[in-house]
């Protein structure tokens, strides 16, 4: 039986202004790198938002 790990490694984050197009981008690139054991997330704080790169086993 093939069991996934569930393992996931964050990549790397990148901090920016607040704009509310970047969860448009977020949605398209996991819809998109989802077949290359890639995630993407977004968060925000304060006046500033980080999108963050996961690998996902």
């Amino acid at each position: 039986m093939d069991r996934k790990s569930g393992k996931i490694e964050l990549i790397g984050t990148q901090k920016l202004k607040i704009n509310s197009e970047l969860y448009k981008v977020v949605d398209f690139l996991n819809k998109n790198l989802k077949e290359h054991h890639l995630m993407f997330g977004l968060s925000k704080k304060e006046d500033t938002m980080t999108i963050s790169v996961y690998e996902v086993e």
